[in-house]
């Protein structure tokens, strides 16, 4: 699996850290940094959302998006076709997002999440398995039907 991370200035600090802990604990997986590569006040989320939603490809990628919220990075990064954003903020959101909507990218806070409380959510996230219901698949491919029509 290969991660992507992207974050802006509000969520350069945590993404920092949190690559740490994915070179310390998760050697298994492929990670690239999408930027912001140095804290810059003046950057935009868009970029970093977008450049990220780009590069996820598969179900077998995963983006990791954080700016002040995660908010935006969702809103920025659903605008790319095939792209299933979710903030994660508790552990059920970190849950559902996984088995119920096959997200392929996740938002954190860097504002009003610590790092252990991320790693505790991103865990969920990894562990939880997809729910293969065919009502999940059918809106699933509603979305990418509305996609195709656009």
């Amino acid at each position: 699996m290969k991660i992507y991370l992207g974050s802006d200035h509000g969520g350069f600090k945590l993404k920092e850290e949190f690559k740490n802990y994915l070179a310390s604990n998760h050697l298994e997986l492929e990670v690239e940094d999408c930027g912001a590569l140095t804290l810059d006040s003046e950057d935009d989320y868009p970029n970093f959302a977008l450049q990220v939603a780009s590069k996820v490809q598969s179900e077998q990628d995963l983006g990791i998006l954080l700016c002040r919220s995660g908010s935006g990075m969702v809103i920025a990064a659903n605008k790319v076709k095939g792209i299933r954003a979710v903030e994660i903020y508790n552990e059920k959101i970190a849950a559902h997002a996984k088995s119920h909507n096959h997200a392929n990218i996740i938002a954190f806070s860097g504002d009003y999440l610590s790092l252990s409380e991320m790693i505790k959510l991103f865990e969920i996230f990894m562990q939880t398995p997809i729910d293969e219901s065919e009502r999940h698949f059918r809106r699933l491919q509603q979305i990418s039907n509305y996609e195709e029509q656009s």
